[in-house]
């Protein structure tokens, strides 16, 4: 099917599937989610063995698109205005910040649980959804000049959904630092970290990242697919669980002043002034 935020392309069992929205440095909208869905619906079903993920253009991905965002919290407040029923008003802005939420975190889980190998590319910053994108994947290689990072709270935001998976991946205590600093680190730290498999240099990432798929295309793909399965169903129910309280705390700082003064300052591209409390 055409993509218009992606592209996706097969070579019999090696599929290649690019965030292509370069011009937003690949940055995650309601329609990319929804394409990304679809292409990996489309990979599953094929006759594809292995999907490598890479982005268009410098950056892998550079998180959630942050206008959209400032659109959504607008609207809300806007029929939270016009409203003549204040609680109705809110009970709809805040259905519409979940089903919101909730369809980010569907991608999210997709990649962490998709049922063939995945290998992300990072050919330039992967931040914030962008840096769980990358690192949810079975592999992630990295050009040494790429940077990973969670940096929702500069923005008046929270990692809450990729909290989920973080904590998993590199432990509770380097997973507070990460979140709360919201601090960037190389590729070297990222390795250091366990975010990233290999650091490859640029003109050999997509090489590299191929070498990688033809190894895991001579062994069993029977076994892959049993082995994909038991990592998945291990963690699902508490996953699961974790998740659909990160889907209503991703949602729920929506409402609040540091979130739209976050969001606003940033794309005014001024210091914000933040106010706290809920």
């Amino acid at each position: 099917m055409p993509y218009s935020t992606i592209k996706l392309e097969a070579d019999t069992e090696l599929a290649t599937l690019t965030l292509n929205r370069p011009d937003k440095r690949n940055a995650i909208s309601a329609q990319m989610v929804d394409e990304l869905l679809a292409a990996l619906d489309e990979v599953e079903r094929s006759r594809t063995r292995v999907l490598i993920l890479t982005g268009a253009g410098k950056a892998f991905c550079a998180g959630m698109d942050l206008e959209a965002l400032k659109a959504l919290a607008e609207e809300s407040a806007h029929s939270l205005l016009e409203s003549k029923g204040p609680k109705d008003a809110l009970a709809h802005s805040s259905e519409a910040h979940i089903a919101d939420s909730r369809r980010t975190a569907s991608i999210f889980r997709r990649i962490y649980t998709f049922p063939k190998p995945l290998i992300a590319a990072v050919n330039g910053p992967a931040i914030a959804g962008g840096c769980g994108i990358a690192t949810l994947c079975d592999y992630t290689l990295a050009v040494p000049d790429a940077t990973f990072g969670y940096t929702e709270v500069r923005i008046g935001f929270i990692p809450a959904l990729v909290s989920v998976f973080l904590i998993r991946q590199i432990g509770e205590k380097r997973a507070r630092d990460l979140l709360l600093s919201g601090r960037l680190v190389d590729a070297g730290e990222a390795r250091q970290l366990g975010l990233v498999t290999e650091v490859v240099p640029p003109e050999r990432l997509m090489e590299r990242a191929r070498e990688m798929a033809g190894t895991l295309l001579e062994v069993s793909p029977t076994s892959l697919t049993y082995i994909k399965r038991l990592l998945r169903e291990s963690s699902e129910r508490e996953l699961d669980h974790e998740l659909e309280i990160a889907i209503h705390e991703n949602a729920r700082i929506r409402s609040t002043a540091d979130f739209r003064e976050g969001l606003t300052a940033f794309l005014e591209k001024r210091k914000p002034q933040w106010r706290g409390g809920e």
